[in-house]
């Protein structure tokens, strides 16, 4: 049963993969040859650790290990790996917290911990030196006697890290710890964790390109902004979200004055550069918290998570003042229109959109180069 369940998973990984992959097939051409590459290498990847995967379980049944031991291949999301991965290994006799450390998508790092908290991770983590011949580092951890005579045996006493490799390389590390100063963690714990890091290793690989994938097709080729299927899959999350706790969401529709004309006077190519432009200026003045999309040829969207019609109308302002501060280049100064809803009770995401969007022509209707909200009541 376990056999199947679990090859039942990795089917079910690969048809969301698949899925994504022909979802990314209707953007841009360049765009596509990346996440197609991407997605191909991960499916690639899928099916060999469908290969280890079967193996595994036919060990693992012969071994009788734990069931997490054999499970981190059957999820694509990066943080179920990492605590997959870190419940497996305080699973392991003598090991009383773990730490991980892998690569994440975009060449940042994440961590995670489990049994420790953030602050005792940090001083705790130990990285390991370049040797690919290493199989893992012991660590013993000594303390002053004032700092541990209140409570000594809450502290870390030793480690194990061993390097979590995928692909001939190394993604990462995994941390074991013990707070017994009588017991370090011996042989057979190391034994456990290198066959856990030896699933681990291509689990998070496979989880981070799997990401990675996921991003590109959720970019516009073109800006580098959130595509509009984004935007509605966000939108409908947020307006969820708020209306489950109370909370305030306003959405901000904007467009280019009189784009048209500047592409009958520059040409397309041209006007796909000033599209650029201005969504990077736009960007620009955008919070971290807010979300910003292209959802048409020159129509911007940006969702205001945690705010009202008032702070989406001073970001408007930003915006405006930020595409047209300057002249860019071909298409000379640019202002643009904006329309702003706030959510009401009543409201779901495609007619908060509607709203704004509706919002929006009433700014073009008075004169352009403007915003207007949305009443209460409609545009």
């Amino acid at each position: 049963m376990l056999y199947l369940a679990l090859i039942g998973a990795i089917g079910g990984a690969i048809l969301a993969v698949v899925l994504s992959w022909r979802a990314v097939r209707r953007t841009r051409a360049d765009a596509d040859r990346r996440v197609a590459d991407a997605v191909q290498h991960l499916a690639a990847g899928m099916q060999e650790t469908m290969r280890d995967l079967t193996t595994a379980v036919e060990t693992a049944q012969a071994e009788a290990e734990e069931p997490p031991l054999v499970e981190l291949a059957a999820s694509l999301d990066i943080d179920d790996v990492m605590q997959r991965t870190l419940e497996a290994a305080t699973a392991i006799p003598g090991v009383e917290a773990a730490l991980v450390d892998a690569e994440a998508p975009g060449g940042a790092r994440t961590t995670a911990a489990h049994g420790m908290g953030a602050e005792e991770a940090a001083k705790a983590a130990v990285g390991l030196p370049e040797n690919d011949n290493r199989r893992a580092v012991e660590v013993t951890y000594r303390y002053r006697i004032d700092d541990v005579e209140s409570a000594s045996s809450s502290h870390v006493r030793s480690g194990v890290v061993v390097p979590l490799r995928a692909e001939g390389r190394t993604v990462g590390t995994l941390a074991a710890f013990s707070r017994s100063s009588a017991s370090p963690l011996g042989e057979a714990a190391i034994d456990d964790l290198e066959r856990l890091a030896a699933r681990a290793g291509p689990a998070l690989e496979n989880a981070r390109k799997y990401s990675e994938a996921r991003a590109l097709a959720d970019l516009d080729a073109l800006t580098g902004l959130h595509n509009r299927r984004y935007f509605h899959e966000t939108l409908a999350r947020e307006v969820a979200r708020a209306t489950r706790y109370q909370r305030r969401l306003a959405v901000i529709v904007i467009d280019l004055d009189d784009f048209k004309k500047v592409n009958d006077r520059i040409g397309h190519l041209a006007g796909d550069a000033v599209l650029a432009e201005a969504a990077e200026r736009l960007l620009a003045v955008c919070r971290t918290a807010d979300i910003a999309c292209r959802v048409g040829g020159d129509e911007f969207a940006i969702v205001v998570p945690e705010s009202g019609s008032e702070d989406a109308e001073q970001l408007a302002g930003r915006i405006a003042h930020a595409i047209g501060r300057e002249p860019i280049t071909g298409a000379g100064t640019v202002s643009v229109s904006a329309g702003i809803a706030e959510l009401r009770p009543a409201d779901r995401a495609p007619n908060l959109f509607e709203r704004a969007d509706e919002a929006l022509y009433r700014a073009k209707e008075l004169g352009k180069a403007q915003t207007h909200v949305a009443s209460v009541n409609g545009a």
